[in-house]
């Protein structure tokens, strides 16, 4: 009776973790942020028309928005990503990969949004912008000054395309 929620959930649940950590940096906080959209979702599910995705997004990320503006804004530590195969570069590569999640986590919540959700799940301008509730313009402007901040940071500076695509 729950018409495709339970298959909808089965299927989706890990890429909305995916994404609620890379807005959240914080596995703990993007599970409970993925628990509060599909409890927000479950209670519209039937009026939800075509796919659900948009909607469920839009609630991950007005909800990290929300819980972000009310929390202290002190200083955020460096997540410890995992290690990779050689395990000479794991150092270098999880300083890189931190310096990285650091300016991005210094950016506003809709900056941080857009990075996510454009450059990490793949979504176009369009898409983005349908899941945030803004114009295309608004995006795209979003994204300009994401990028202008992560530009001019002096860590993330030094890094080259490879390093920041790892």
């Amino acid at each position: 009776m729950d018409d495709g929620f339970a298959e909808y959930v089965a299927h989706r649940h890990l890429r909305l973790c995916r994404m609620a950590y890379l807005l959240a940096r914080d596995w703990g906080t993007a599970e409970d942020l993925v628990q509060t959209a599909l409890a927000k979702a479950w209670t519209v599910w039937r009026r939800i028309e075509g796919n659900p995705d948009p909607y469920v997004y839009r609630i991950i990320v007005n909800t990290h928005a929300s819980w972000w503006r009310r929390r202290w804004r002190g200083e955020i530590p460096a997540e410890t990503l995992p290690e990779t195969a050689d395990p000479r570069d794991a150092v270098a590569e999880v300083e890189d990969q931190a310096a990285l999640w650091r300016a991005i986590g210094a950016l506003s919540p809709r900056q941080r949004a857009v990075i996510v959700l454009h450059y990490f799940e793949g979504r176009t301008l369009t898409q983005v912008a349908d899941i945030i509730g803004c114009s295309p313009g608004a995006v795209k402007s979003q994204l300009g000054r994401a990028l202008t901040r992560l530009r001019v940071d002096p860590d993330v500076q030094t890094m080259t395309l490879e390093e920041v695509q790892r």
